[in-house]
This record gives C-alpha cells, structure tokens and sequence, in this order.
C-alpha cells in the first residue's frame, strides 16, 4: 500500500487530476446472468411530443410501443379494440426522449443498484460509463451486469482506465490500446498518463479502430490533444485545460506546468488485486482530488490563467478544437464540488437522504480537509475559476462545440446519482445556455455521439421506447426538465408514483435487482 501511495497518489498529485474518478470495479462476487423479459403494448395519447433536434412540437399525439420499440404515432386510439394495451392518457405533458448521462460510474459500486434505480427516477434512461475493467466487459459479454428493469441502460463502457499502472511509457499505452480493443471496450479513458503516453494511444486507437476520451495531461495542450484526434474531452480539461488555452500567457504556464509534473516509469501491471489496492488508496482523491493534496488544486496556474484570460484567443482556440471534431463533456457539477467544496448547500442538500451514512461520513471528512489545507484566498481563487468555467462552457456553446451532458456521479463528492445530473442541467442554464441546447446534449447530441440517431435522441417509428414525460414544456425553461410526471424505459411506464417509491425504497436502504 505504501508504493502504491508514492508512486500512483503521488504523481495524481502533481499532475493535478482533480477530476479523475478513478474507480474500479470492485465487485468479487459472480453475478448472475440477467433476463430481462420485454415489455407488452403501451399506448401514451394526448402527449406534446418534442424534438430536440430542432425543437419541433406535435400537440395532442399518440405513441403506441410494443417489446421496447415504438410502432406507430399520430392522433387518438392507435389500437382500437385491442385489450392487450395498456393505455396511459397524458394530456397536456411534454414527451421527451429519456434522459443519458454521459460521463457516470454506477457499475464500480459492489451493488448498483440503488445508483441506477436514483437515475432511473430521474429520468435517465442511458448512461455512458466512465471507468470499467476486463471483469465488466466479460459480464457484459455474458449478460452478467448487475442491470435490472429498473435502471436506465449502460451505453458504452472503457477498458482499463490509462494510467501509470498500464501506460508509463507510449509502448505500455499502445499494447493496453490493443488488449483493451481484444477485450471488448467500446472506447478507452486517459485518466492521468504523460503527453507522449496520451498521444501514443490515440495514435494505436485511430489504426485499430478505437476512440481515446478522457483527460488530457497537465502539461498538454487541450488544442493539441484535440487535434491529434482525442475523441472526447472531459471536465474542460481538465487541470485548467482550456482555461489556459485561453491565456494570453498560455505557453508559459504550460511549460511551468510541465516542469512541476512527474510521471513515473514503472512496469505494467494488470491484476485485479493490484487495481483494488489502488481504488481503495485513491478513496478520498475521488470524493475530491484538490482536498485530497495540495498540488492537485492548481491553484497558482489557475491565477496566472484567469489573470491573462484573452477571449479572442479562446474564441481562436475552441474553432481548432471543434474543426478536428473533439467533443466536450463539461460537468459543471463535478467541477462545481471540487472547487467548491464548502459550500453549505452541499452539506444541507436534501438528496443526501439516499447516501449510505458511511458515505457521506468520507464526503464530510474530505470536505473539512479541502478547508484545511486551501488559506480563504486560494478557496476564493476556486471559486473565481469555477464561475469561469460557466463562461468557458458558453463560449464553447456560441462557437458551436459539440457538447454532452454528464455528471459524473457515483463516487464523486456531493453528487447523488441522477440528481446530479438535473444539477447539470441547472449549472448548464447558469452558463446562459438555452433550454433547447441543454435538452439536446442529454438526448439527440448523446446519439449522434454514439452513432445512434436512428434509434435514439428523438421519439420516431422504430425508435427505443426510451422517454420522459414532463408537466411543462422544457423548450421554455430548463427547470421543466426536473418536473417529472413518468417515464418510459425499454417500453415499461413508470408513473410518478412508481418513480417515487423506487426513491423511498433506496432510501429505506433497499436493494433492486431484478
């Protein structure tokens, strides 16, 4: 335990991964295989069906679904004479594609299943999941995931995460490349790796066939690594990515930056023992990263960076980002703990109901060491830089980045799984982003990203049977997106009452495999 704290905590450290998530599956018990029986006919009539992709509305619809899949839509009974339905009458709701959250952990919990009923009762009907290992991909292989009904689906899923564990060097990183494409993974996740390691990878992924997402390194141009064709940014970075990007003095903090960043050059290794022993060391550095060390805040360069901020520049730099085709997955809300940590409305959220007491104990103790170690100066110096990252995601959003919605719950600090997401929502509106726009990242931008636009993201024949029904029109004003009436997912309905007893249930500290 103690190599494993100098050699891979001390270099998260330095490298400022503040936003890393490291969490792996800690599961040791075999699941079973789960069968999931399809859905019957449902019927919705009366129903403001909403496009996001362009914001369209068809007042007074019908949805007829059978075997998770919609048949048909138009005006009144779709199925006349047939008992077999099951007819739901919604007049005057808003019908929306289901929720996904992009950027989400719920498979590392030894059960998942309170996580993802949480999400599930929030509207979320798809998650990409951001840190996995060779045992999640066999599960999925074997139909053995810890996925019931009430939950929304898995996506997509990584490999192993890259790390100095498997990517010291650009050789180890390419041959995780390989193993990690062998395996199954949809895509692979740079967790904290050195440039050339970063840039290796995604060189061995663009000749196998396999995207590179993550964090780009402290040290690493975001524009760079956009432009070498990393498919995928999360967390604006991070360790102030694109906000020194943005700098007039932007090269000089970076090279600053680089000189105070050790990567370690060690053996690779690929052993579940080993992967547990360092999820349990990086405990507190995932609840909060900047708390956990002082390094990690990037306090200083994150001054320099805000001090020198050049819009015409960050204007010049996203227009590169978005040219090599790179998407960006800013969760606000994990930035948002981070930076923010002491802010009482975490401590005082009622959400925190459904956080196992343990939990919310370490979120409590990491929490009080942020205080401790951060002077009231650098804590203000957070703050400024998280308010800026409402700006950057604007700016982003005016240049026509290409965005996702995701949270990056389940294991992070503060955040409860599926109202964190709605906690985007709300920090995305902040940024002055439009309804519209925050309803389309969670929805129609989430299939394109998958190349899924012709089964999801919008309600159309042929479809997944995938959707949230809402009291108010979410074109207007993001706060419809939180005022749930039911959902819709793989063609069951779940009233209101159903969506609030699967949070009691959670509450009560139940489990909901099924």
């Amino acid at each position: 335990m103690g190599w494993i704290k100098k050699s891979v905590i001390g270099t998260a450290a330095t490298l400022g991964v503040g936003y890393l998530a490291l969490a792996y599956v800690t599961r040791d018990v075999e699941q079973p295989v789960v069968h999931l029986a399809a859905a019957g006919k449902l019927m919705l009539t009366g129903v403001t069906i909403v496009d996001p992709r362009n914001g369209a509305e068809t007042a007074h619809a019908s949805v007829l679904m059978d075997k998770g899949r919609i048949l048909a839509i138009g005006h009144g009974d779709l199925a006349p004479g047939d008992t077999s339905v099951q007819r739901v009458a919604a007049d005057g709701k808003f019908l929306v594609p289901g929720y996904n959250d992009m950027h989400a952990h719920p498979l590392n919990a030894e059960d998942p299943s309170g996580d993802l009923a949480l999400m599930l009762a929030n509207g979320i009907t798809g998650f990409r999941q951001m840190s996995a290992s060779d045992r999640l991909l066999r599960e999925r292989r074997e139909s053995r995931l810890p996925i019931g009904l009430e939950a929304p689906a898995l996506l997509i899923a990584p490999g192993a995460l890259l790390t100095p564990l498997n990517a010291s060097k650009p050789e180890q990183a390419q041959e995780t490349m390989r193993d990690e494409k062998r395996a199954g993974a949809d895509f692979i996740k740079a967790a904290f790796v050195s440039g050339p390691a970063l840039f290796a990878a995604i060189d061995e992924g663009k000749r196998i066939g396999i995207p590179v997402v993550g964090h780009v390194p402290a040290g690493v141009d975001v524009v760079e690594a956009a432009e070498r064709g990393m498919h995928a940014i999360e967390h604006l970075g991070p360790a102030n990515g694109l906000l020194i990007a943005c700098s007039s003095d932007g090269e000089r903090i970076l090279a600053d930056v680089r000189v105070h960043t050790k990567f370690p050059t060690m053996p690779a290794f690929k052993s579940h023992i080993v992967e547990k022993l360092a999820g349990w060391a990086l405990e507190k550095r995932i609840i909060n990263p900047a708390a956990a060390d002082r390094e990690a805040g990037d306090v200083v360069p994150m001054r320099r960076a805000l001090a020198t901020f050049d819009e015409a520049r960050c204007r010049t730099a996203i227009d590169r980002i978005n040219a090599a085709g790179t998407w960006q997955v800013p969760t606000l809300i994990r930035l948002k703990t981070i930076y923010t940590a002491d802010d009482p409305t975490f401590a005082s959220n009622p959400n925190l109901r459904y956080v196992v007491p343990a939990k919310l104990a370490k979120w409590r103790e990491v929490t009080a060491q942020f205080v401790k170690e951060y002077p009231a100066a650098d804590r203000q110096t957070m703050r400024q830089g998280y308010a800026f990252s409402l700006r950057l995601v604007k700016l982003l959003d005016e240049q026509g980045a290409k965005m996702l919605a995701g949270s990056d719950a389940s294991g992070s600090g503060w955040e409860v799984p599926g109202f964190a997401l709605h906690q985007e929502f709300d920090e995305l509106g902040l940024a002055g982003l439009a309804p519209l726009r925050i309803l389309q990242m969670t929805t129609s931008d989430a299939a394109d990203f998958l190349g899924r636009a012709a089964s999801m993201g919008h309600i159309g024949v042929g479809t997944n049977a995938d959707m949230v029904l809402l009291d108010r029109d979410p074109t207007k004003d993001v706060t419809a997106l939180h005022a749930i009436a039911g959902v819709v997912r793989a063609g069951y309905y779940y009233d209101a009452a159903k969506l609030a007893q699967l949070k009691a249930r959670v509450d009560a500290g139940q489990g909901y495999l099924k």
